[in-house]
C-alpha cells in the first residue's frame, strides 16, 4: 500500500476487513490525529477546503476489497453533520457496492505545493485535507435530489441552478452522511526552504 496517499492507506488498513456493523466500533481510532499540530478546527478553514477541492474521493468496500471513486460533489451541514452529495448514472458498480455495504470514507485535498529540498528526503508537501467517515445512501426523494444537484452545481460552478423532477430523474444521487470528520493543514515553513 505504499503507493497510496496516506489518508487511503489509513482507510484501507483499518476498514477493508470491517463490515457495516463493526466500522463504528473503531470510532475512537477515527477521531485521533497523530499530528495534532496540523489539525484544522477553524470552520472558515474547513469551508475553504470544501469550497476549493472540487473532487471528493469516495472510498467504499466491495467484498473486502477497496473501491475508490473520484467524484464532483456538493455539501451542506445538517444537525452538526457534514453531508456530501454526488451524482452519477442510474446504475453501475458504485451503486451496487453502496447497496451491499454503505460504510464509506470521503477524502478531499487542495492547495497542494511541493516543498523542495537539497536532498530527496528533504522534500515535502504543503496541503489542506479533509477526511470523513460515515454511511452512503442512494437518494430517491425528488425534492432531496433537486436540493443535492443544486448544492453540487453551486460547489463546482459557483452558480445557482434550479432542477425539476424531469432533470433529476435521469441521474442517481449519492448522499454521504459523515458521522465524523477531521481536517488537516501542512503549512509552508519558509524558514526551512533552504535550497541554495
Amino acid at each position: 500500500m505504499a503507493f497510496l496517499p496516506s489518508p487511503w492507506s489509513y482507510f484501507l488498513s483499518h476498514y477493508v476487513i470491517l463490515n457495516e456493523d463493526s466500522i463504528y466500533s473503531n470510532y475512537e481510532r477515527i477521531k485521533r490525529m497523530r499530528r495534532r499540530d496540523r489539525e484544522v478546527t477553524d470552520m472558515q478553514e474547513i469551508l475553504h477546503i470544501l469550497d476549493t477541492a472540487m473532487v471528493v474521493h469516495l472510498g467504499l468496500v466491495e467484498d473486502g476489497m477497496p473501491y475508490v471513486v473520484p467524484m464532483n460533489y456538493g455539501y451542506c451541514f445538517e444537525d452538526g453533520k457534514l453531508i456530501f452529495y454526488m451524482h452519477g448514472a442510474l446504475e453501475g458498480r458504485k451503486l451496487e457496492v453502496i447497496r451491499k455495504n454503505p460504510a464509506c470514507c470521503a477524502q478531499l485535498d487542495c492547495d497542494g505545493l511541493l516543498l523542495p529540498g537539497k536532498l530527496p528526503c528533504q522534500y515535502g508537501y504543503s496541503y489542506y485535507s479533509l477526511m470523513g467517515f460515515g454511511k452512503a445512501s442512494i437518494v430517491t426523494d425528488v425534492s432531496e435530489k433537486e436540493k443535492a444537484l443544486t448544492l453540487l452545481m453551486k460547489t463546482v460552478s459557483g452558480k445557482d441552478f434550479e432542477f425539476n423532477e424531469k432533470l433529476v430523474s435521469i441521474v442517481s444521487v449519492i448522499k454521504v452522511v459523515c458521522d465524523s470528520y477531521t481536517a488537516k493543514h501542512r503549512p509552508v515553513d519558509l524558514s526551512t526552504l533552504n535550497v541554495t
